[in-house]
């Protein structure tokens, strides 16, 4: 009866202090309910939603490389190159279109809370990433064809990525690929201000494309505008380059991001599996 009553005067206490009685801030229920919504939407996408918006996604990539390669040919500075590449990522954002390291907070939240199912997620990973960089190979090919004159732009950009394989600056600079993208989506479901979604935009691009992180779908682009421009790049190698950049992609995105933000609201988690369960009758808080 006395922890009964104890409850009862924490749910008060916090009812008084917000508008939620849940164990956790205002702005935490309300950014937990908001991504298991908006990822559970994405894990249901049919598959045709899907191939669209993860090959406009690549589209909207190879916009910022034109923009980069635009700024990086006028005034020869990486970090400016990089911000102008953002503005591929703020047409992502408008024509909300889907990003492979997106991925890794708002459907995983959906997935945990029992909205969505492990085989959803695997199937929005592995389509996102395969159609982002189908169609950031095909707008690579027409930017090379369009603008010849970046080519060696291209072909030196693509061999600072590829220089070297696995070590500890290029482990680190994936993780960091990985997290900074799945932070920034965190920050732009924060905010629906027309300016904090450019201004996340931006960021990104600064740091990732500026900094010379290595993105599996950003970094594409530019491979393989340098393939196409003629570089002396096999597929093998790319595929190879792949295969230890992307799992790191996601490392930074899960582990370093969205595994601590899930423990964060554990509570509001456990409360929304229960609400799922046809024996509990808690109330769901997301539909």
């Amino acid at each position: 009866m006395q922890m009964a009553g104890h409850d009862r005067g924490q749910a008060q206490e916090r009812r008084s202090l917000g508008a939620s009685d849940e164990p956790l801030e205002d702005a935490l229920v309300e950014g937990f309910v908001n991504s298991v919504r908006e990822g559970a939407n994405r894990l249901n996408r049919t598959w045709r939603a899907l191939i669209i918006t993860g090959l406009f996604g690549g589209i909207d990539v190879g916009i910022g490389l034109l923009a980069m390669l635009a700024v990086l040919d006028a005034t020869g500075s990486k970090l400016l190159g990089g911000l102008a590449f953002g503005v591929g990522l703020y047409a992502l954002r408008l024509a909300h279109s889907e990003l492979f390291t997106e991925d890794f907070l708002l459907p995983i939240h959906a997935v945990v809370a029992r909205h969505g199912t492990w085989w959803q997620l695997l199937r929005l990973w592995a389509t996102t990433l395969a159609t982002n960089l189908i169609g950031g190979w095909a707008f690579a090919w027409l930017v090379v064809a369009a603008l010849p004159r970046f080519d060696d732009l291209l072909v030196k950009s693509a061999t600072e990525y590829m220089s070297s394989g696995p070590t500890r600056e290029t482990v680190a600079l994936a993780l960091l690929a990985g997290f900074t993208i799945t932070l920034v989506t965190r920050m732009s479901q924060g905010s629906n201000e027309g300016i904090a979604t450019l201004a996340n935009a931006l960021i990104s691009g600064l740091l990732v494309v500026g900094l010379g992180m290595l993105h599996g779908a950003l970094s594409s682009a530019v491979i393989f505008g340098a393939m196409h421009a003629g570089a002396d790049i096999p597929y093998t190698d790319w595929l190879v380059w792949c295969a230890w950049v992307v799992p790191l992609n996601m490392a930074g995105g899960l582990v370093i991001l969205a595994l601590p933000r899930m423990v964060r609201t554990w509570e509001l988690v456990r409360r929304e599996r229960a609400a799922q369960d046809p024996d509990d009758d808690t109330p769901s808080m997301v539909l």
